[in-house]
């Protein structure tokens, strides 16, 4: 009979899944130890097992590789509240199926647990060595999470790789936790930008050149392939190469050798390539600026980083991260953040991405006076630019939608839109001071009376009272 086990030291977790299980009459058995289910493992085999990193006594991580050395096609699903990609590539290092960062939604555990269930054969997963790196790269959001899962999946691969995404975002952070998760661990990572390097320049530093190739070649020199022997070679905004390089490129991934500059004995290139770009390579390619073949070549395995204000969620994670950090580098203590601040920079856009946001949290460890930065110790510009852009959005949307209801012949629309904007004003701030009316009604510039009875009038009672759901569908971080 097909079964699942869950194992995890935190009752609550135990009891949402027993609900949600039940409910889908999926047979189930719960523990709350891994020493529990490696006695009960020697008794019978389940279907799939749903396990918590990180419990007292022996970790899911140590029990993932217990279970894989005498079940090696049993599949193991990693549940953690460190959404970092250390956490992914280790479940997956050990050989798990999935993994589930916390919190998730309870509905998308139990497709992952149905799909297992249903599939006929599950295929085990090669172990491989797990490197001891420290990326910096962290994540809670959805689409960082696959970003977390790719790396883990290639993890036993030297397969081309394509990184896509606008400047700012981490592609070398993420090209090199490709490499070190590789078996090409071992050798040289080795990184250049070929948009910083000047066209006549960029040729002899990919493939290096001979002595007297050109002026100034007084002896003979190795390029990046050479370099990169047995290891990476990242090239950094690929898009942006010059069409007769793409065209040696090319030579190189399809034949597997090249020429230095100037040279005649052909050299093997045992390079794995790893490119980036923020351009639209597809778009590039249709524009006869990029070769389709060139293209079809790096393209072969494509990951996407999201934009920082794609995962606004993630802001108060990189922040502390980076405040910690830029306090290590300058030797000095790290400054806590208050909850508004952190509110306010998960708004901002950031069009430099994670980049601008570790650069602003370096300047705020240095010029913020105090131990604990506040709102007011952001950069005055930071709050000005941001405002002005919020006033400009929203001014220009009540425009857009004005035009349409005027165009619809609508009439009297001031009442009705002075409502909703009364209401929205009100919902938002009591929602920011989580239901305090005084603190709410100094954020909105109103009397505490004038704010109770704008709530009356505006049945905003009836709506911040939420229902209380019969089951919690949302796992949360349990706390160690």
């Amino acid at each position: 009979m097909k079964s699942v086990w869950i194992v995890d030291d935190d009752q609550s977790i135990r009891w949402v899944f027993e609900k949600a299980l039940a409910r889908e009459k999926i047979s189930f058995q719960v523990f709350s130890s891994a020493a529990e289910v490696e006695r009960q493992l020697g008794k019978s085999t389940p279907t799939v097992i749903v396990s918590d990193i990180r419990m007292s006594g022996t970790s899911g991580i140590d029990l993932l590789k217990k279970i894989k050395q005498q079940h090696p096609k049993l599949p193991v699903i990693i549940m953690t509240a460190y959404s970092d990609l250390e956490s992914a590539v280790a479940a997956f290092h050990g050989g798990a199926f999935d993994y589930l960062p916390k919190p998730f939604d309870v509905e998308k555990a139990l497709d992952l647990i149905r799909r297992i269930l249903n599939s006929a054969e599950v295929e085990g997963k090669s172990e491989f060595r797990i490197a001891e790196l420290t990326t910096g790269i962290l994540g809670q959001a959805a689409a960082m999470q696959e970003v977390f899962r790719a790396i883990g999946r290639l993890s036993g691969s030297h397969a081309t790789v394509l990184i896509n995404g606008e400047s700012g975002t981490g592609k070398e952070l993420v090209a090199r936790a490709l490499h070190e998760h590789s078996p090409l661990s071992g050798g040289p990572f080795i990184a250049i930008n070929t948009a910083a390097i000047p066209k006549e320049l960029l040729e002899s530093e990919l493939f290096g050149h001979e002595r007297g190739a050109f002026t100034g070649a007084q002896a003979a020199r190795q390029g990046r392939f050479e370099q990169a022997e047995h290891g990476s070679l990242f090239l950094d905004e690929i898009g942006d190469m010059p069409a007769d390089l793409q065209t040696r490129l090319l030579r190189v991934l399809s034949e597997g050798e090249f020429y230095r500059v100037g040279g005649y004995q052909p050299l093997r290139a045992n390079v794995r390539i790893i490119a980036a770009t923020h351009q639209d390579l597809d778009e590039r390619v249709k524009q006869g600026i990029f070769r389709e073949d060139l293209f079809h070549r790096l393209n072969v395995i494509r990951i996407r980083l999201p934009a920082l204000r794609e995962r606004r969620e993630d802001i108060p994670l990189l922040t502390r991260y980076f405040l910690q950090k830029s306090a290590k580098d300058l030797k000095v203590n790290a400054k806590g953040i208050s909850e508004q601040a952190l509110k306010f920079l998960s708004t901002l856009d950031f069009p430099g991405n994670v980049r601008q946001l570790e650069n602003l949290c370096h300047w705020l460890t240095v010029m913020a006076p105090s131990a604990e930065i506040d709102l007011s110790d952001l950069p005055a510009e930071l709050q000005q630019a941001n405002r002005t852009n919020d006033e400009r959005d929203w001014i220009r949307a009540l425009a857009d939608t004005l035009d349409k209801e005027f165009l619809r012949g609508s009439n009297g629309v001031m009442g009705e839109y002075v409502k909703h904007f009364e209401k929205t004003l009100i919902s938002k701030a009591l929602q920011f001071t989580s239901g305090r009316r005084m603190e709410a009604a100094t954020l909105l510039g109103l009397g505490r009376n004038t704010l109770t009875r704008k709530i009356q009038e505006l049945d905003l009672d009836s709506d911040s009272t939420p229902e209380t759901p019969e089951v919690e569908m949302l796992i949360t971080p349990k706390q160690h």
